[in-house]
């Protein structure tokens, strides 16, 4: 009788690819690297930035829009370049309020079936096919990060860009949450059971901050980078050439 084991495909069953796979697998590689280079070369004269997060469901006549708009103008005057996801809602906000003041507004702007589109307020825009390449740029030349409320999309961002700082494979930044009523539970939910069952650290909080007066958030970045000042670290840039 023929066991239950016998029946599984075996290892060689899963390795016989198909005609032509590993050729379109080759060149998918390719294709990733491609967007890796394209977008670290259009952005490498971008200094210093901030990147804002935010849901892409926000309409633009709610406070949320208008309070993302009002922060990206601070920033953007203040010398600061705005890198959002390049799309609607809080993404449109803030390359809107970037495009209507003194530094670059960027969008990366990914390429989804529903939902993305990019918006029309980009001194720079760049398309990705890939989340990961467009997460990496993110972090890469973002001074500070700025996260509005939203959803899975941003909560992923969110915490991405939080344990790379906590597991120091990027450099500390302030990353700056607005919307204290909206995060209120999340953050609860840290201290009670991410923090009492000792799954961080209780100083790892002290990586976020929550803002949620535009001239505060700008006046915090500002403050953090005042003794040092914004250029990268030599050991801030190797970590960065290693995310």
């Amino acid at each position: 009788m023929m066991s239950a084991k016998d029946k599984l495909p075996s290892y060689l069953d899963f390795n016989q690819a198909a005609p032509g796979a590993t050729a379109r697998e080759a060149w998918r590689v390719f294709g990733i690297m491609s967007e890796f280079v394209e977008a670290t070369d259009r952005l490498a004269a971008v200094r210093p930035a901030v990147s804002i997060f935010g849901s892409a469901r926000v309409t633009r006549d709610s406070g949320t829009y208008r309070l993302t708009e009002r922060i990206a103008r601070l920033l953007s005057d203040a010398g600061f370049a705005v890198i959002s996801g390049g799309g609607p809602g809080v993404m449109e906000a803030a390359n809107k309020g970037a495009f209507e003041g003194k530094s670059p507004s960027i969008g990366l702007n990914i390429q989804l079936p529903m939902e993305q589109k990019a918006n029309l307020y980009q001194d720079i825009s760049q398309s990705f096919r890939h989340f990961f390449a467009r997460k990496y740029m993110f972090v890469r030349f973002a001074t500070a990060y700025v996260v509005m409320p939203g959803g899975f999309g941003t909560l992923d961002e969110l915490l991405e860009s939080l344990t790379l700082i906590q597991t120091r494979k990027s450099p500390r930044i302030p990353l700056i949450l607005v919307g204290s009523d909206f995060w209120a539970g999340l953050l609860d939910w840290f201290r009670d059971k991410l923090v009492s069952e000792g799954m961080i650290n209780p100083e790892d909080m002290d990586l976020i901050s929550v803002i949620d007066d535009p001239e505060c958030i700008v006046a915090s970045i500002f403050q953090y980078y005042e003794t040092r000042g914004f250029a990268r670290l030599p050991e801030e840039h190797e970590l960065l050439l290693n995310l």
